[in-house]
């Protein structure tokens, strides 16, 4: 069923959800991600986790982007990144084929749910693969020697191998239920201190020990205030701690302390 890429809230207002069609034009997949990023940034404090339901491509087409230009390619991979660095939590649900931006889209986020019918498509045109972001993020969380087999040779991937290269998180036949699962589980997380622990977690593999010491130090800081806060605040009475991750002397929030910055 093909949507016309609006973001909407579910029905329990748990989460927003964003279906992808990789079929539509990049334009305007852009604008909806865009959107939607919008939409999470106007709702804080609220932990909202946002969804995306990663549609599957009708005829199994390797080709992406089609007939564009690198400024819309630019503005593509620039919303991908705004995602990456926003404090909601960011679940996938994939099904079929997905490869172009639902690949993308998959490679960005916190949580993946597959279908047992999931089929990973790196995109190839002229039988040369897209040398887009979605090659880095494959070396980023695979390594540069396992990217290199999928990336230069081409190969589908199932959802069992993708799962076991940690590519997906869960496997399930129903992806409604898993879903919803997934978003009452980890609502509890979406809020800006994830956005410093995804920091994080994307540095590390390129960081020496001597940067990284710093960062993660800061990071450290930030939480002991922050607990420190709350503690104080519920022995005067308000046990609604600090939603927005806003600490006394700190009014940017935690994704601005120095050398954590999503």
């Amino acid at each position: 069923m093909r949507t016309d890429g609006t973001p909407r809230r579910t029905a329990d207002g748990l989460a927003l959800t964003l279906d992808v069609d990789g079929t539509r034009p990049l334009p305007e997949l852009t604008a909806a991600l865009d959107t939607a990023c919008d939409l999470l940034e106007a709702a804080r404090p609220e932990r909202l986790v946002l969804l995306l339901r990663l549609l599957p491509a009708p005829h199994h087409p390797r080709s992406w982007p089609g007939e564009v230009d690198v400024r819309d390619v630019g503005r593509w991979e620039k919303a991908v990144h705004r995602l990456e660095r926003q404090g909601a939590l960011a679940l996938a649900v994939a099904t079929g084929p997905c490869g172009g931006p639902a690949l993308d889209l998959l490679l960005a986020t916190d949580f993946r749910i597959a279908a047992p019918d999931l089929r990973l498509l790196l995109p190839v045109n002229d039988g040369h693969f897209w040398p887009g972001l979605a090659v880095y993020r494959l070396a980023r969380q695979l390594g540069g020697a396992r990217a290199r087999q999928i990336v230069l040779w081409g190969d589908a991937l199932g959802a069992d191998r993708a799962l076991e290269l940690g590519l997906v998180d869960q496997i399930s036949a129903d992806l409604t239920e898993a879903a919803h699962t997934a978003t009452v589980l980890m609502g509890r997380i979406s809020d800006r201190e994830l956005a410093v622990r995804r920091a994080l977690l994307l540095e590390a593999p390129s960081s020496e020990y001597s940067d990284a010491v710093g960062a993660h130090l800061a990071a450290c800081d930030r939480e002991l205030r922050r607990l420190a806060a709350t503690a104080a605040r519920n022995a005067d009475g308000d046990p609604d701690g600090d939603p927005d991750g806003r600490l006394e002397g700190d009014p940017d929030g935690p994704s601005d302390a120095p050398g954590a910055r999503p």
